[in-house]
């Protein structure tokens, strides 16, 4: 085939979709990022995770875990380039279907930012219509020699009509492909650099965490560690894209049924009093035995002392906040108000709190799952009443309520040993009831108990071991804690919706 040579238009049709769509969507983001707006791409990511059905969504968590939302934006990212394709390879037959297919694109998008959670759709919308024309515009001028060829019946691989040169064509399509993506890397760092940083300096606590009991950290290999860092501890949100708040700016809005609505800054809450506590928070997608569960030293405001000075209308029994992703998420009143250290929380582990887990300020509430308490990039509290409102997660199927449960997990041994004495060991978690025992049994033999590292406090979870005097064979170790009240963990299996998982965590180990 020479460079004059109609190249087949099934290839060169899609590319010349994917290529103008690119152009668009990149110079889309682009203006997005300037003015201030909401991503086009991000959104129509947000549109899908909240029309994905709750057990395709617990599917994807128990599967992919922490990267789900990743794996979902290059999911969204394939449709997409697909659907270009298709545009392309129409427009070569006829302009109109080609443009057709580009403007449905472009509503479905449209679509999903008018419901844009951040509140920022109009100026993406706005960006979107300058995208979409760019990217029109690049594919009438792409194809416009294909279709030539189809006018006048030239055959796939005849002579190309004058003016036409395949090489000519790809160096364009290349070209109108760096644009878009060079864009699409110059939204990026225009969001990045409006930013700033998220150091600052935490004042010191009225009531800092008391000291660490000696043998609450057991020290075993392989045994998870009694506090989690920062960059192991689960992230499990709505967000495709890290909320970046600026300290400057930030506001919190107290309002709802109180006597005086309140708006504190962020110096506000640095100018309360800070207490500083370990707590255990899960989230609900946790499966039996799973790791999105993390234990850290949380600093910040106690929520009771922000909403005594709102004044709180008796006559509430909730609190509706609301993060800079969107999220609603509902807790009962009593558990921010009980004496419980519930905590908007400023800083992890002494340092202020990274944007991945909600900076500058996150909800943190022992005792609760984190879909009705963990509210990260916390911009509102309404008190309410439960009656009045529906959460985010609520509204798809979840109790309203979430009280996390006595549970388990083993961390050792292995799935394969040799004969001996053998350790097993975890960790077991009853927030704000405290965990009182832990017993381990093997084959369905009789219940063994378990030894407990001392207790840090009835908020967080307690590590515990057992010595296995381990013989050749395949043997089935399970385990099962019990709370302060002497409530055994349920071995009722049930799935993490809609208000957390249950069962006996379980380990195949082969000995020999």
């Amino acid at each position: 085939m020479t460079s004059r040579t109609l190249p087949s238009r099934p290839v060169v049709g899609p590319v010349a979709g994917v290529a103008s769509g690119v152009l668009g969507l990149g110079i889309a983001e682009l203006i997005a990022a300037l003015a201030g707006g909401a991503s086009p791409l991000l959104a129509l990511g947000d549109r899908v995770i909240d029309l994905t059905p709750r057990w395709l969504k617990e599917a994807a968590v128990a599967t992919f875990g922490t990267a789900d939302k990743p794996i979902l934006l290059a999911c969204v990212a394939l449709v997409t380039l697909g659907l270009l394709g298709v545009a392309g390879a129409l427009a070569v037959r006829r302009l109109a279907l080609g443009v057709g297919m580009l403007l449905i694109l472009g509503a479905v998008d449209i679509a999903a930012l008018l419901a844009d959670r951040s509140g920022n759709g109009t100026a993406g919308i706005i960006a979107l219509l300058i995208g979409l024309a760019a990217g029109i515009t690049a594919l009438v001028l792409l194809t416009r020699r294909l279709r030539q060829a189809s006018r006048t019946g030239a055959a796939i691989e005849a002579e190309a009509p004058d003016g036409f040169d395949r090489r000519r064509f790809l160096v364009a399509a290349s070209a109108v492909t760096a644009v878009g993506v060079a864009s699409g890397v110059g939204a990026k760092v225009v969001t990045g650099r409006r930013h700033p940083a998220t150091k600052v300096a935490i004042p010191a606590t009225v009531s800092p965490a008391a000291p660490l009991p000696a043998g609450a950290e057991l020290r075993i290999d392989g045994l998870t560690p009694h506090l989690t860092p920062v960059e192991d501890f689960y992230r499990i949100d709505i967000a495709l894209l890290t909320p970046r708040l600026d300290v400057a700016d930030y506001r919190l809005k107290i309002h709802g049924l109180v006597d005086n609505p309140v708006e504190l800054t962020y110096q506000d809450l640095l100018a309360m009093p800070l207490y500083e506590r370990r707590v255990t928070i899960c989230c609900v997608s946790n499966e039996v035995g799973g790791d999105l569960i993390g234990n850290a030293t949380w600093t910040g405001v106690r929520i009771r002392d922000v909403l005594a000075r709102a004044g709180v209308d008796p006559d509430a029994d909730a609190v509706k906040s609301t993060g800079a992703d969107g999220i609603t998420i509902g807790t009962p009143l009593e558990a921010l108000t009980d004496g419980r250290d519930s905590l908007l929380a400023i800083a992890q582990d002494g340092e202020p709190l990274t944007r991945d887990h909600g900076f500058p300020v996150r909800m943190v509430v022992p005792g609760l799952y984190g879909y009705v308490s963990a509210t990260k990039w916390l911009t509102e509290l309404e008190v309410t009443r439960f009656a009045d409102f529906r959460a985010y997660w609520t509204d798809r199927g979840w109790s309203a309520e979430g009280p996390i449960k006595t549970q388990c997990r083993i961390d050792l041994p292995g799935e394969d040993v040799m004969p001996g004495k053998r350790t097993v060991a975890g960790v077991a978690w009853a927030q704000h009831r405290g965990v009182s025992k832990v017993e381990v049994r093997i084959d369905d033999g009789p219940w063994q108990p378990a030894e407990l590292a001392a207790e840090d406090s009835i908020d967080t979870w307690r590590q515990w071991t057992y010595r296995w005097d381990a013989t050749e064979g395949e043997h089935r170790v399970q385990a099962r804690a019990f709370d302060r009240t002497g409530e055994p963990q349920t071995d009722w299996e049930a799935p993490p919706a809609p208000d957390g998982a249950t069962g006996y965590p379980t380990r195949t180990v082969t000995v020999g």
